[in-house]
Formats: C-alpha cells, sequence, structure tokens
C-alpha cells in the first residue's frame, strides 16, 4: 500500500512522507557500479521510503531499511522491502553498495547488521507503519534481526490488500540438526487497528511449508504448528543453501 505525501493515516492524523538522502552529492563510481546503482536503486528513488536509516559518524557507510512502493503495482507478490549499504571512500569521492530485496523489515535489519550496522541503530521509524500489535511480535522480529542469518528465504508472497494484508515467508534452517528445519513467518496487517503481528510455525519437509503457505494465501490454513525446542544434545552443522520449489503465484 502507497501512501503519498501529506496524506491522513489511520486515526485521522495527517503524515508527510519523508524523503530518501543518500548522500552521495559529489560522489561517483566507475562505471560499471554506477550503471548497476542506477538501475537498482537510482532509478525508482522517488519510491523507496526509508523507514530507518544509520549513517556513521565519519560518514564512510549509510544503512538503509527502504520500503519500494512501487512493488505493489510489479508482479503479484514480489517483497517489498529493500535493504542498502552505501560505502564512501572520502578522499576519491567514490563510492560503492550493496542492495537486496526482502519480504520483511526485520530481515532487512538482519541483513544490514551482518554488514556492520549496529543493531540499535536501525530500529524502524514507528511513524512510518503499522506498529506492532503485541510483545510476540516484537521478540519474533528481535530474534529475526539477531538470527536472520541462520536460515535461508526460500520463498515468500506479499499481498498488499487491506482486507487481507499479509506477507508469508518460508525459510529453511542452514544447520541440519536444527529441529522445524522449515519455517513459515507470517506478517499480518490490521487495517482497521492499524497494527502488524508476526508469528512462527515450524515444518520437518518444505512441502508442508509450502502448501501452508498456499493454504494461507487461499484463506484455508489451519494454525501455524509449533516449532519444536531445540535438543540439549544437538550441535550445529551448517549446510549449504538450496532453492525452493516456487508454488505457483496467486493474483492480489
Amino acid at each position: 500500500m502507497t501512501i503519498s505525501a501529506d496524506s491522513l493515516e489511520p486515526g485521522g492524523r495527517r503524515w508527510r512522507r519523508p524523503e530518501l538522502d543518500l548522500r552521495l552529492d559529489g560522489f561517483d563510481a566507475d562505471r560499471g557500479r554506477a550503471e548497476a546503482f542506477l538501475h537498482q536503486i537510482g532509478l525508482g528513488e522517488q519510491d523507496l521510503l526509508p523507514l530507518a536509516e544509520h549513517h556513521t559518524p565519519d560518514g564512510v557507510h549509510s544503512f538503509y531499511v527502504l520500503h519500494d512502493e512501487s512493488a505493489t503495482w510489479g508482479h503479484p507478490g514480489d517483497p517489498q522491502c529493500v535493504g542498502l549499504h552505501l560505502q564512501r571512500d572520502l578522499e576519491k569521492r567514490t563510492f560503492d553498495f550493496e542492495q537486496a530485496t526482502l519480504p520483511l523489515p526485520a530481515m532487512v535489519q538482519s541483513w544490514l547488521i551482518h554488514r556492520g550496522c549496529p543493531p540499535e541503530t536501525i530500529g524502524i521509524n514507528s511513524e512510518l507503519g503499522p506498529p506492532a500489535a503485541d510483545e510476540a511480535t516484537r521478540a519474533l522480529e528481535a530474534r529475526l534481526m539477531s538470527d536472520g542469518d541462520h536460515f535461508a528465504c526460500g520463498y515468500s508472497y506479499t499481498r498488499d490488500d487491506p482486507d487481507d494484508w499479509v506477507t508469508v515467508v518460508a525459510l529453511r534452517a542452514l544447520d541440519e540438526r536444527a529441529p522445524s528445519p522449515f519455517r513459515v513467518v507470517v506478517e499480518e496487517v490490521d487495517n482497521r487497528a492499524w497494527t502488524h503481528t508476526l508469528r512462527e510455525g515450524g515444518f520437518d519437509t518444505v512441502e508442508d511449508a509450502l502448501n501452508w503457505c498456499e493454504d494461507r494465501l487461499g484463506g484455508t490454513a489451519g494454525p501455524l504448528p509449533p516449532v519444536r525446542p531445540l535438543a540439549s544434545s544437538a550441535r550445529p552443522a551448517p549446510v549449504p543453501k538450496a532453492p525452493f520449489p516456487r508454488p505457483p503465484g496467486r493474483s492480489r
């Protein structure tokens, strides 16, 4: 859902859209990186809403959690959150960047934290979206921020229909001994209360996880199964990332 400048948010409070400042005036990049930046960020810069940002005191690094407002008009189900890490050479006046598109703000925060952003500096601006509805949501978001690199994101679908505003994400644990090796994280927005909830379920197979996602998008899913607790004798055993099969897309 896009929100324009000087619009009214739920509750009737007037809200003005913040502008994205990349702090790149006077900086340049080599031709290949400049073209990549133009296509990945620059051409759609006006549609990127800064939900959170942090700039190091020396001006070398900038970290952004962005919402791509244009994604609502793109391919159905595409993720709408963007992580951006800018790195500047202050002497040469050049810059480089890393960018990732992910389905949830907490996953973008995790991505930035594992690139050097201090966790306490990249909190989401509470005025720029529906706040967490409960402590369970806040706790899961905090864990995703810190443990996000323990999982591979295999599938996601974002639906921003006001009548069913939901994001489903299927994750695969990178530890082969992890309980419930496949997880589904579900974010739901209550458009009337203007809050959001985040919940997690555990699955033994990728098929079960993806089937639950499909059922949720179709309105027929049952409760999320709980994540099994970690056995005290289990030891981490990292395994390579593997792609998920992608279920058929659904229209909004």
